[in-house]
């Protein structure tokens, strides 16, 4: 019951519907029951094959939608992968899409997030930015048994849950040689142990900011009836 209030109640804050299928091979894959494959945010074709997901009616985008509205042309359990990459930190209704993306990723599926850690300069430079990510913030949809040791934050602000499959803290990768490598050695060295990006986030974080937070979660739902 605490779920279905939960669901609810979220559902409530989402507003209304604002999708358009533009490709019918979308369509198409929900009338067969094939799972899809989602990229969230992804601002044109999809590389990998996923069916991009926009705002914007861009180029190669197959499905129009506002990410702070309800996703109502998916049913529950019609996609089996999302992927979005600096997407989240962009969307004013966090807790209303986490909602959405809880009710249509099967309990199979995976969801892949990438956002700027908050130490990022570049978290801050963009004006259309209106919200940061550290280390612990997915822990607040999971429960503490599924959140990293080093850390249990609350989990009452909603009845949702996901499994936290795996998070890390990236570094930045691009400019000189040195500082590339660089990068990949502090991604590697303080990705070892959950108390290791507990130490470098607490204490270390604006000494040598990082670059972005990588999640990997499955939605946690109830056994059917």
């Amino acid at each position: 019951m605490l779920f279905r209030r939960g669901l609810q109640h979220w559902g409530r804050q989402l507003g209304a519907a604002a999708m358009n299928i533009i490709n019918p091979r979308v369509s198409d894959d929900l009338r067969s029951g094939k799972k899809l494959r989602l990229n969230l945010g992804a601002g044109g074709a999809d590389a990998e094959g996923r069916y991009a997901v926009d705002h914007l009616e861009l180029p190669g985008v197959d499905i129009v939608a506002d990410l702070n509205s309800a996703l109502d042309d998916l049913p529950d359990d019609s996609v089996s992968e999302i992927v979005t990459s600096h997407t989240f930190e962009h969307v004013e209704n966090l807790m209303g899409l986490m909602h959405e993306i809880h009710r249509v990723v099967a309990p199979d599926g995976s969801i892949s997030i990438v956002v700027p850690h908050f130490s990022s300069t570049l978290a801050y430079s963009d004006p259309t930015h209106v919200r940061f990510f550290g280390l612990y913030t997915m822990g607040y949809f999971a429960d503490a048994q599924d959140q990293p040791e080093t850390r249990h934050v609350p989990n009452f602000y909603t009845a949702l849950r996901f499994r936290i499959e795996s998070v890390q803290i990236h570094f930045y990768e691009w400019g000189t040689p040195l500082r590339r490598r660089l990068g990949r050695f502090m991604t590697r060295f303080w990705n070892k142990s959950a108390k290791r990006q507990h130490f470098y986030e607490c204490h270390l974080a604006y000494l040598y900011p990082a670059d972005e937070i990588w999640w990997i979660l499955s939605p946690k739902k109830p056994a059917a009836d």
